[in-house]
């Protein structure tokens, strides 16, 4: 159960990391769409769990784009700080996840289907 400091944080992280990933680092990821589904936060404040969908849908696809976000972490943590700097001390660690949801459903989808 987060609290309510850890939600704040949590939306706060979400929406920059959104708007980076589309504004600023369009360059480094490609073609790829890159969502933030969900982003968790320790109690302590120090990790920051992201879990991010990459769309078009491809295995070699997702695997190259994790490598970029992966390789580029440091640059996106860097640039979240210049933004969140007045409301955070602390910059969390990121720590990127492939959120898979949207493929399990469309399989779900797809076996009703047949």
């Amino acid at each position: 159960m987060q609290t309510t400091r850890q939600n704040r944080i949590s939306r706060l992280i979400q929406t920059d990391l959104g708007d980076i990933f589309v504004k600023e680092m369009k360059a480094a990821l490609g073609a790829s769409l890159v969502t933030v589904t969900k982003v968790r936060v320790t109690p302590d404040l120090s990790i920051a769990r992201i879990y991010v969908s990459i769309f078009p849908i491809g295995d070699t696809t997702k695997e190259r784009v994790m490598q970029a976000i992966d390789d580029h972490s440091g640059d996106i943590r860097r640039r979240l700080g210049l933004r969140e700097g007045k409301q955070l001390r602390i910059i969390p660690h990121l720590e990127f996840y492939l959120d898979d949801s949207l493929d399990y459903i469309e399989n779900i989808e797809r076996l009703l289907k047949s």
